[in-house]
């Protein structure tokens, strides 16, 4: 599809309006960028097995209703236990990949935002982070999504946390009585009760690379997520663009990003991201989120979770400096 990244446009950086194109398919990484690219793309590559595997999560519900049911059956108590704890280890792991995650995105964003180039000249000479930072975010609230939808996963966990201590009187083998501790079981409580726990993680680690790098402004950090937000809105917007995404799955990646971005902004740009100060042009994305749903009927459900998230995951939206356009966008 081209070059990853084609500077096309003599907007002021960070603008709404800044046209450039991505190609989230193919990039190799420069010398710069190599050794934080490989690293990153360790953690990268499981990130497809992961969405498969929670894709196809089925929970442990029958064995579950069967023990709580008959409560004086240990039969029916250990083999709701036994259904319980391999899947609780599943979800033990994506936690774990979660604070994986989590360090990739910090040296991602580190090595985009260091040095005094302007953000567009940064994308385009460190092309291939660029994409990671983007499957990144794109795995985020593809996972959220999966696990939104699936109370199961809750349901599960929260089953394993009631019957924990149960399971050890009953004699469980030590490695299944003891798959996660208890400050494990803590952590992954908070993780799961959490209606995008994957987001909240990025979001929390926006908001820690911020304060812990006082040297870099915060305008740079936000820029950084406008202009990328910018990005993916004009490559659909523009028809020249589109005809370079190969597939309907390549659009709704872009969207994914967009989405992400203004999440992000949201809260990391003490004005919100729907402000009449903000450098990206939610209501604009807003609608092309809606005029696609609409046009492209395969894309429907995938469009309404994204508006979904801007709806219930934002930090600004309902600020009474949102304009009234926006809101009512969202509101229907």
């Amino acid at each position: 599809m081209g070059n990853l990244l084609n500077v096309l446009s003599n907007s002021s950086s960070g603008s709404s309006d800044v046209d450039l194109f991505l190609d989230f398919e193919s990039s190799e990484p420069s010398d710069a960028e190599k050794t934080t690219y490989e690293e990153v793309q360790e953690i990268l590559k499981n990130c497809p097995t992961i969405l498969s595997e929670l894709g196809q999560y089925e929970g442990a519900g029958t064995e579950i209703r069967l023990a709580i049911s008959s409560p004086t059956s240990e039969e029916l108590q250990t083999q709701a236990w036994n259904a319980v704890c391999p899947r609780v280890a599943q979800l033990k792991q994506y936690h774990q990949f979660s604070n994986s995650l989590q360090t990739s995105f910090t040296s991602v964003i580190s090595e985009l935002l260091k040095g005094e180039q302007e953000v567009r000249e940064k994308l385009a000479s460190y092309q291939s982070l660029a994409k990671q930072l983007a499957h990144i975010l794109h795995f985020a609230l593809t996972f959220d999504d999966l696990k939104m939808t699936n109370p199961a996963i809750q349901n599960d966990f929260s089953y394993y946390r009631r019957t924990q201590n149960k399971a050890k009187m009953l004699g469980s083998d030590a490695e299944t009585s003891s798959l996660i501790t208890a400050q494990e079981a803590n952590v992954m409580s908070l993780f799961y009760a959490n209606a995008t726990p994957m987001m909240k993680t990025i979001s929390d680690s926006m908001t820690q690379f911020v304060k812990e790098h006082q040297e870099i402004p915060l305008d740079r950090s936000t820029e950084l997520l406008s202009t990328l937000s910018n990005i993916c809105r004009i490559m659909i917007e523009n028809p020249e663009y589109r005809q370079r995404l190969s597939s309907e799955d390549s659009t709704l990646f872009c969207l994914r990003v967009m989405v992400a971005t203004i999440i992000l902004y949201d809260f990391t740009n003490p004005n919100g991201a729907f402000s009449k100060k903000s450098q990206i042009d939610v209501r604009q994305s807003v609608r092309l989120l809606k005029d696609i749903q609409t046009h492209t009927p395969s894309c429907s459900a995938g469009v309404e979770s994204l508006l979904n998230a801007l709806r219930y995951t934002t930090r600004h939206l309902n600020d009474e400096s949102t304009p009234k356009p926006i809101k009512q966008l969202l509101a229907t």
